[in-house]
């Protein structure tokens, strides 16, 4: 009986492998689309091993379309490379800060950052502050993982949602407890994280006061009541108001 549940178990997996291969295999002649593996058998330890080792299979294609403001090719590519660094299916906190970290390169013999298109040198640059910030941003139902529904989930606010749908989603970056309004220490711990991600040797250099001065110049702009919270009300009317904030929320249009 039990090796009858689990042969039931695999079938089931297969059935999701093969609704799945759309994200995988793009539309591309017969000789280069990937090859179809061979069945699992249930009673073969080498299968067994293979099956442990994905933790988490994604929804299926159509239901990420009917979710997301992603195309079909979209979805598949975003697959691709998600299953290319996570190959189990989901992503934890300390995986996600090392994918992130490749953006934005750590320790002293790091000779720059992006040096084509900025002007700053990222020595001794830490991105694992922000990234954590950034992480429990994309993981909305707080288990300690991110799978690809929670990914594409958050990608597609940020880069086909609303310009509420943005700022709302921002916000929730921001409200590091999750409380419904943004404190000053908790604004600080994004600035300082920020700016431990640009490097200690920016040109101009910044100085060590910089992101307490970004945090009240926040403040001034955002708390309109003057009771030391900005609500989400306060954030969205006062970004909606800002010319260069609604600027910088147009970058992400085509980024895909």
């Amino acid at each position: 009986m039990r090796g009858q549940g689990r042969k039931e178990s695999l079938s089931e997996s297969r059935d999701l492998d093969g609704s799945y291969d759309q994200l995988t295999a793009l539309a591309a002649p017969a000789s280069l689309r990937p090859h179809r593996p061979r069945p699992l058998d249930p009673d073969s330890v080498e299968d067994e091993f293979e099956l442990s080792t994905v933790c988490h299979r994604p929804e299926g294609l159509e239901q990420l379309q009917e979710q997301t403001k992603f195309t079909r090719k979209e979805l598949q590519v975003l697959y691709r490379g998600f299953k290319n660094e996570c190959p189990s299916g989901i992503v934890n906190e300390e995986n996600f800060k090392q994918i992130y970290s490749q953006f934005f390169p750590q320790g002293e013999n790091s000779k720059s950052c992006l040096e084509a298109k900025f002007t700053f040198h990222c020595s001794s640059t830490d991105s694992s502050t922000y990234a954590t910030f950034l992480f429990n941003a994309f993981d909305t139902n707080h288990d300690g993982s991110v799978s690809f529904e929670d990914f594409v989930a958050g990608l597609s606010v940020i880069l086909r949602g609303t310009i509420d749908d943005r700022l709302n989603w921002a916000f929730n970056l921001y409200d590091l407890n999750k409380d419904g309004c943004i404190t000053k220490e908790e604004m600080l711990d994004i600035m300082k994280s920020i700016y431990d991600m640009m490097g200690k040797y920016t040109y101009p250099a910044l100085r060590e006061e910089a992101p307490r001065e970004h945090v009240e110049s926040f403040f001034q702009k955002m708390d309109r009541n003057k009771d030391g919270v900005v609500t989400i009300e306060e954030f969205i009317e006062s970004c909606q108001k800002d010319e260069n904030i609604m600027k910088s929320m147009q970058l992400f249009d085509n980024v895909i």
